[in-house]
């Protein structure tokens, strides 16, 4: 990996609903001696809301965090919530699109923005910049028995012209990540589909079944665990467990981890540092299994002795006796 240092965005619900997501988040980063700062002063990006009431407002609140890292000299931040990385983003296509979208948006701000900021998700950071092997070399515990759903959610890789990341159809970011820290995943067909984001209050009875139908996938798909990469998903299947189980009559229990905390565990860090405790639905059963590499090696080099020592059995096949003639 190159030496870079990068401009990190945490956004509004890092700092509140998903900072468990915020607190792993810095301490993978850490771990693979990836350089941040944080901008002095940054602002809500206005996320959902403000591109349904005026998009060169909507923006200008983005563009307005973008200018603030051109000022300390860098070029790329690191956005871990889709939604605040998609308001970067299009207020970055638009700007750059459009000459006079550009002027429209800089005349909102204090200080004009030049569009010199590329804004990456924490995925393509990891799989592009930092690399899968840099990933591979740190770590240090195995998780025997994890199987993981990765679920990207439906705004991380899309719509492709203003995302340009990944496949929009069929990711693979998460997957390899997280197969390069050793984890098992699943061919989970759902990763992409849509959990309700936040539509929970208003249109409670629709989320509960998107989440119904992402959740029963992640199970059907052999997973026991679903690892995200979104705040408002994690919200979604995590909180809103209980509501699905009550309306539809289910009784799901899956732990729903963002893919740092899964990262995290297997690099050694405590769980109390990666905000396990945070998690509605307990994943204390993936915590206990942890153990080092070192562990696992030997469990796995005395499993394969016993079962060469344990004698083949022998099928024995009795010919048929003629019969004999009457």
């Amino acid at each position: 990996m190159i030496e870079r240092e990068y401009a990190y965005y945490s956004g509004c619900s890092l700092e509140g609903t998903a900072s468990e997501y915020d607190a792993s988040m810095r301490a993978v980063l850490k771990e693979l001696d990836v350089n941040f700062r944080e901008p002095d002063d940054w602002s809500c990006c206005g996320s959902t809301p403000a591109h349904t009431v005026n998009h060169v407002f909507a923006a200008a609140l983005a563009a307005r965090n973008l200018a603030l890292v051109e000022k300390i000299g860098l070029n790329t931040i690191i956005t871990p919530c889709p939604s605040c990385m998609m308001a970067f983003k299009k207020a970055q296509h638009g700007m750059t699109k459009s000459e006079s979208f550009k002027n429209e948006v800089n005349e909102l701000l204090d200080e004009p923005y030049e569009c010199g900021v590329e804004s990456k998700s924490a995925l393509q950071v990891m799989y592009e910049d930092i690399g899968l092997d840099a990933v591979s070399q740190r770590v240090t515990h195995a998780l025997p028995g994890l199987k993981v759903a990765p679920y990207y959610g439906c705004i991380l890789n899309r719509p492709p012209e203003v995302a340009k990341f990944d496949d929009p159809e069929n990711p693979i970011s998460m997957d390899k990540i997280l197969l390069s820290a050793g984890v098992e995943v699943s061919d989970f067909a759902f990763k992409l589909e849509c959990c309700g984001a936040a539509f929970g209050v208003v249109k409670r009875e629709m989320v509960n079944q998107l989440t119904y139908k992402v959740l029963s996938m992640a199970l059907d798909s052999g997973a026991n665990c679903i690892a995200v990469a979104c705040p408002l998903c994690q919200q979604n299947l995590d909180l809103r467990q209980g509501q699905v189980n009550s309306t539809t009559g289910s009784s799901f229990n899956i732990p729903i981890l963002y893919f740092t905390q899964i990262i995290g565990l297997t690099y050694g860090l405590s769980p109390k540092a990666l905000g396990m405790d945070k998690l509605i639905v307990s994943a204390e059963q993936i915590i206990r299994s942890r153990v080092t590499v070192e562990e696992m090696k030997k469990r796995t080099e005395s499993e394969a002795q016993v079962k060469a020592k344990k004698p083949e059995k022998k099928t024995v096949i009795e010919e048929a006796k003629p019969e004999e003639n009457e």
